[in-house]
């Protein structure tokens, strides 16, 4: 499980926090202020075990990208990836899963080829795309959701 290390703005504090509860609105544990998470967001790294969960609770559309270490367009696509995190954070989720360790959630949504990115919304699949599309066409695409 990815955690972060957030400081507070108020008392300074570090809070520890659970990566794919960034978008939760999260408060310092001493001073309960609210925590400025935009500039500490970064994809959500998912398992098996928590993807369905992480799916179905999504309360922002979620891009959910399918990728290998070893795929040379996957690590082409990995900063755009971050870049996209930290532009739609608050507006969208942007999450993804290893398929080398990470077979079940692989094999549930059938991804024969890396990278796949997989758009829901309201825990349902809108969108598919094969292959790492350029930024400006994701951006495009997370927008359409957004405002969809």
């Amino acid at each position: 499980m990815n955690t972060l290390i957030v400081t507070c703005p108020s008392c300074k504090a570090k809070n520890k926090m659970i990566a794919s509860k960034q978008h939760r609105g999260p408060r310092c544990g001493k001073c309960q202020t609210p925590l400025p998470m935009a500039g500490y967001a970064t994809p959500v790294e998912l398992t098996d075990r928590e993807a369905a969960q992480v799916i179905r609770e999504a309360d922002l559309p979620l891009m959910l990208d399918f990728y290998s270490p070893s795929c040379g367009p996957c690590r082409t696509l990995a900063p755009v990836i971050d870049k996209l995190a930290h532009h739609f954070f608050g507006r969208a989720i942007i999450a993804k899963i290893d398929t080398s360790t990470n077979h079940l959630s692989a094999g549930h949504y059938e991804i024969r080829g890396v990278p796949t990115l997989i758009f829901f919304k309201n825990g349902q699949v809108v969108d598919q795309v094969v292959g790492a599309l350029p930024e400006d066409a994701l951006v495009a695409k997370l927008n359409s959701f957004i405002r969809a």
